[in-house]
């Protein structure tokens, strides 16, 4: 987020960032996005921001865990998102 950008700008912008050419990613996104991102941390905010500049086969790969990210902080957002997108939540 620039210094300049208010909050609801980055939301919206974000909200589009949300959205993906792989629907299985964006089905747990969205509604992460839309029910936990104002819940998180500046920092965890600032590495979702980061984790939606990832390559959409890459996410999926990590969502599946086919594969482990070896980022630490976007295995770390793996792991916020698909905690809190469990059924139930």
């Amino acid at each position: 987020m620039s210094s300049s950008e208010s909050k609801e700008d980055r939301k919206r912008r974000l909200t589009w960032q949300c959205r993906r050419g792989i629907k299985e990613i964006e089905v747990l996104i969205v509604p992460f996005f839309e029910k936990h991102f104002d819940s998180l941390s500046l920092d965890e905010q600032n590495n979702f921001e980061e984790f939606l500049k990832e390559q959409d086969a890459d996410i999926f790969e990590w969502f599946t865990m086919r594969v482990k990210p070896t980022d630490p902080l976007m295995a770390a957002m793996v792991d916020v998102i698909l905690s809190r997108m469990a059924p139930g939540l």
